[in-house]
């Protein structure tokens, strides 16, 4: 199987030298790019080891330069040496043999966009929601180890028992799109609404608005739609959680993905005029009351950058050199691209559309290039690609690297619990408030 690594360096050669990837055979086990249009390259310093570039500013190589790391962001401290030298093959003996004893008193949990070195050792692997609801499931953990991102990790601290450590290999493994929407941001954005809309409920018994968190935010904004009578979402089932808010409330703020509350409300039957975009640093969050008052969706405007790389000129192109193709897409990527493929979904919807194909098939998948090369691995009876003409991983997430994972497992072995992620207890107890309610909202 071609390794990311390979496929990041493949890409950025292949851009600067305008060359066309050459054309698997229909049933090809490797996903394909398709022809690079002169869209920047990922950054090649993406293959560098991550404990080289963990204690810099900001989110890295592979980066989207629209990334605006907080200052707060959490740094990676180094790595002891045996780590960083050791090569692959040391490093998965060491990690299986760990794994071995420690047993089943420590679970790894493992997001379906991790590299495959790492997923290879995961107990469990999954999408955010997935995995939240292994956190809660096994009590006889003693501790988890993420294999994740920050936000991940804080949702399966709040979720799991008071005595079970939940651990990020890597702390400097965060979201660029939760990073987009800040407590003070929002407690600012809540203040504004309710001055503009109201606090009372109206005949019905309908709030003003009621506020609706995606997975991928801070235990903070969770633990406030907590407080404020919100909930929490995952891709999987948004439009059950938008279901539930508009039974309760006249209209929705939705944080941080913009992408996501348009696509799904838009699924609804909701108008583009009813979804203004708040911006946080502007009064009102740029509109004006009336604006507010007809929304039914008050969409931030966060976004994920893998997703948001997704055009429907790239659906075109691969419609016109693969007649036939179906193109599957994640509803973190904008409107149109949504509308121009033939089906959306979570990562595990994704996952289950493979599964359910015909051999033969020619699948064109826009989400994170982990995924795509996985899946593409597993069937080679059928020909998968991803849509993008550039392989570029969620660069935060690629920051878990095999020798954080090793490392970390020797020191519960050895009775240290690195990295441990905790939530203040207030803030845990809102935040689990909203989850509750998410968990119970199955689609």
């Amino acid at each position: 199987m071609t390794s990311v690594h390979e496929l990041i360096t493949t890409a950025a050669t292949r851009e600067a030298e305008r060359a066309a990837p050459a054309r698997p055979a229909r049933g090809s086990r490797r996903p394909i790019a398709l022809r690079s249009t002169g869209v920047s390259s990922c950054d090649s310093g993406l293959v560098r080891d991550p404990w080289a570039i963990d204690q810099d500013p900001g989110y890295g190589p592979g980066a989207s330069v629209e990334d605006r790391a907080p200052r707060t962001s959490p740094r990676q401290g180094p790595l002891p040496d045996e780590y960083t030298r050791a090569a692959e093959a040391e490093l998965e003996q060491r990690i299986v043999a760990a794994k071995a004893e420690l047993g089943d008193r420590v679970a790894i949990l493992g997001h379906f966009y991790q590299r495959d070195e790492v997923v290879q050792h995961a107990d469990f692997v999954g999408d955010s929601f997935m995995l939240a609801q292994a956190a809660k499931q096994h009590p006889e953990a003693e501790a988890f180890v993420f294999c994740g991102v920050h936000f991940m990790a804080e949702t399966a601290d709040i979720l799991s028992g008071p005595d079970q450590a939940v651990i990020l290999p890597n702390l400097a493994a965060g979201c660029s799109m939760a990073d987009m929407a800040n407590i003070d941001q929002v407690e600012d954005c809540w203040r504004q609404l309710t001055a503009t809309l109201g606090s009372e409920p109206d005949a019905d018994g309908l709030q003003p608005v009621i506020p609706v968190t995606y997975m991928n935010s801070s235990a903070a904004i969770k633990a406030f739609c907590g407080r404020n009578g919100g909930i929490v979402c995952t891709s999987s089932n948004a439009r059950t959680v938008l279901e539930w808010a508009f039974a309760r409330g006249q209209r929705v703020v939705f944080f941080p993905d913009q992408h996501l509350g348009r696509n799904t409300a838009k699924a609804m039957g909701v108008t583009e005029e009813q979804m203004p975009l708040w911006r946080p640093h502007l009064p009102l969050g740029g509109n004006s009351a009336e604006q507010l008052r007809d929304a039914r969706v008050i969409l931030w405007n966060g976004f994920c950058s893998v997703h948001k790389r997704f055009t429907v000129a790239q659906i075109e192109q691969a419609r016109a050199e693969y007649p036939g193709v179906r193109v599957i897409v994640h509803p973190e990527c904008p409107a149109p691209v949504v509308e121009a493929a033939d089906a959306s979904g979570s990562t595990e919807v994704i996952r289950r559309a493979i599964e359910e194909a015909s051999p033969g098939d020619v699948i064109a998948i826009g989400t994170e290039i982990n995924l795509v090369n996985r899946l593409a691995d597993e069937h080679p009876e059928l020909t998968i690609f991803c849509l993008d003409p550039v392989v570029c991983p969620c660069s935060t997430m690629y920051r878990i690297h095999p020798a954080y994972l090793a490392w970390t497992l020797e020191s519960l072995l050895a009775g240290e619990t690195p990295n441990r992620i905790t939530v203040d207890a207030s803030v845990a107890d809102e935040s689990r408030v909203a989850l509750e309610r998410m968990l119970a909202a199955r689609p």
